[in-house]
């Protein structure tokens, strides 16, 4: 990836427009703070005025004279300071809901627009590191605010207006706060988009892979233990981490040396300044008063320009942290609802595939070329075939995880692209193969089938899917939290909650996927029971890779790479002396005979 300026520039852009659109959301809040912000620092502006005055007054030979002249300028000295703590107060205020506001509205549309990105890209995309980007993204906005609101605003009114303000007095030293302003900003952007946010940009693609690493071995650690690899792991992490700290020592010097420079080109600035001065007064044009003022209003513009540099280092760090966060909108969301979606109303459940065309991302081949089929409404179809043969791609474009690329797939004779996805998938209940729970309690995991549902409704469902009796015996019965993925059940357990989450659904459409492969004969039994109960009356669609769980079902298809090479009932198909669901279910039962 190229670190030149032009992309740097155009992240820098990108980030800045994402938080200026939240901005815009409290427009109110914004312009309030700018405007206490603004009057704030013209009150630091004025007063080495005031201070200057203070110095004239107090030169005077007549002490009570000199007292009651610098009366005035220090009671002006007095409200300007008043009047800055109180509009910093209420700038302070003020950012406070923007940031918060702004904040959950990043969380929350970066969360919803996760959620709708593609299967395959949640597939290639590790879930810590995701919520690592989104999580640090978050709090960049809290710094990003802070910096741009707080600070180099005001930075900006300091240095534009003292610097109209001795302009218009002494030219000479209007000219040389300008050009000093100017050089030690650009060079202080110069350093922190140049120099520091390559390493940064580095520096947090390390530390994302590091947060991927963690989330990997940690969400993993039953793997990792049944393998004894808790050093394997160690070492592992060790690897990135070593990676991680040399990329950010790497980082951290380079902003050790900027802020180096940066303070040498204030010790120059702050000499021309002096010199100026003193070359003023000795031209007669600057009385010790006005000395006075160059000097505190240098001192004003000092701290500011001390704290700039830092402030876009802080802006350029920010805009790193964001930039992965911002990516996140450029992603394609993958399938998304046309424009005049429709809710999706099935009442039977008929599946048919009107001459679809289907191929994943890039490839070349498409896997279905013309796939045409018909299920009827209530029929219980089983789809066989090798792995990668096309039954689990059957299924997803019926949910519409994916978009043909020709053709059409319907349900009741509507087409699922015209439908909204989420009309779409609340007609098909699915139970996977390794059903993946909520780290929430056993009531919300079976509710999820149907939010609202009565604490009634989901024992029911339980007692329909042999859930009951196990959930019963547990201390906390239905409020029994499950852990992280279920892994306080055992599989027989997860599936039977899974099965009662399909039959709480009470969707028209019922999709199989293997779920009793990788149970023990006891849970089997149990699981394959309730199944037969949950088929009842829906159209289901069963993916099976052992044959026996389809010996019973209405029909079976038979897929070979993308195409249906059979389609029949389990007696009309073993007739077939040299058909492929023959080949298929011998084999199974002669590797059987022998285990």
């Amino acid at each position: 990836m190229s670190l030149s300026s032009p992309r740097r520039t155009d992240a820098v852009r990108r980030v800045l427009a994402f938080v200026i659109r939240g901005w815009r959301r409290r427009l109110s809040l914004v312009s309030g703070l700018a405007a206490a912000i603004t009057f704030a620092t013209l009150a630091d502006v004025m007063l080495p005025l005031y201070a200057g005055r203070l110095v004239d007054a107090l030169s005077g030979a007549d002490r009570d004279a000199a007292f009651a002249a610098a009366l005035p300028a220090f009671a002006s000295m007095t409200g300007l300071s008043l009047v800055a703590v109180a509009l910093r107060h209420v700038s302070w205020s003020l950012v406070v809901p923007l940031t918060l506001g702004t904040m959950s509205d990043v969380a929350q549309g970066s969360f919803a627009r996760v959620q709708r990105f593609s299967t395959e890209w949640h597939a290639n995309t590790f879930s810590g590191s995701t919520v690592r980007k989104i999580s640090r993204g978050m709090w960049a906005l809290d710094s990003l605010n802070d910096v741009l609101l707080l600070s180099l605003f005001p930075s900006l009114v300091v240095l534009a207006g003292t610097t109209v303000v001795l302009g218009l007095h002494w030219p000479a030293m209007g000219a040389v706060v300008g050009l000093g302003t100017l050089i030690y900003a650009a060079t202080a952007v110069f350093l922190a988009t140049r120099v520091i946010a390559p390493a940064a940009t580095l520096s947090n693609a390390v530390d994302t892979r590091l947060g991927g690493a963690l989330s990997d071995a940690i969400g993993n650690n039953a793997v990792v233990k049944a393998f004894g690899a808790e050093a394997r792991e160690e070492a592992r992490l060790a690897r990135v981490l070593a990676k991680w700290q040399r990329r950010t020592h790497r980082t951290w010097m380079i902003v050790t040396w900027s802020g180096t420079v940066q303070i040498g080109l204030l010790l120059a600035f702050r000499t021309a300044i002096v010199a100026t001065a003193l070359w003023l007064w000795w031209r007669g044009e600057a009385s010790p008063g006005d000395v006075a003022y160059v000097l505190t209003t240098y001192f004003v513009v000092h701290g500011y320009l001390r704290d700039i540099g830092g402030h876009i280092n802080d802006l350029q760090r920010a805009v790193n942290e964001m930039e992965e966060l911002v990516a996140l909108e450029a992603e394609p969301v993958g399938v998304a609802d046309r424009p005049g979606a429709v809710p999706l109303a099935v009442s039977g459940g008929a599946i048919r595939f009107e001459r679809v065309r289907f191929h994943y991302g890039a490839h070349g081949t498409p896997l279905y070329d013309d796939l045409s089929v018909a299920i009827p409404p209530g029929q219980r179809v089983g789809l066989v075939g090798r792995s990668g043969s096309g039954k689990t791609t059957f299924v997803r474009l019926i949910q519409r995880l994916y978009d043909v690329s020709e053709g059409r797939v319907t349900l009741d004779g509507q087409d699922v692209a015209g439908a909204t996805q989420a009309s779409l998938r609340a007609q098909v209940a699915i139970v996977p193969q390794e059903p993946v729970l909520f780290h929430r309690s056993l009531a919300e995991n079976i509710a999820y089938g149907r939010s609202g549902a009565s604490l009634d409704a989901i024992e029911r469902a339980a007692r329909l899917a042999n859930a009951h009796d196990f959930i019963a015996r547990l201390p906390q019965g239905y409020a029994t939290p499950v852990g992280e993925r279920g892994v306080k059940l055992s599989g027989g357990e997860r599936q039977r909650v899974a099965l009662a989450r399909a039959f709480l659904a009470d969707a028209p459409i019922l999709i199989l996927d293997e779920a009793t492969s990788s149970l023990d004969s006891e849970s089997e039994a149990l699981v394959q029971e309730a199944m037969e109960r949950l088929m009842r009356g829906r159209t289901a669609l069963v993916i099976a890779h052992r044959l026996s769980t389809v010996r019973a079902l209405d029909r079976i298809l038979v897929f070979e790479r993308g195409r249906i090479v059979e389609d029949g009932p389990h007696a009309a198909l073993m007739r077939r002396p040299n058909g492929a669901y023959r080949s298929l279910f011998e084999r199974q039962a002669v590797l059987a005979e022998t285990a």
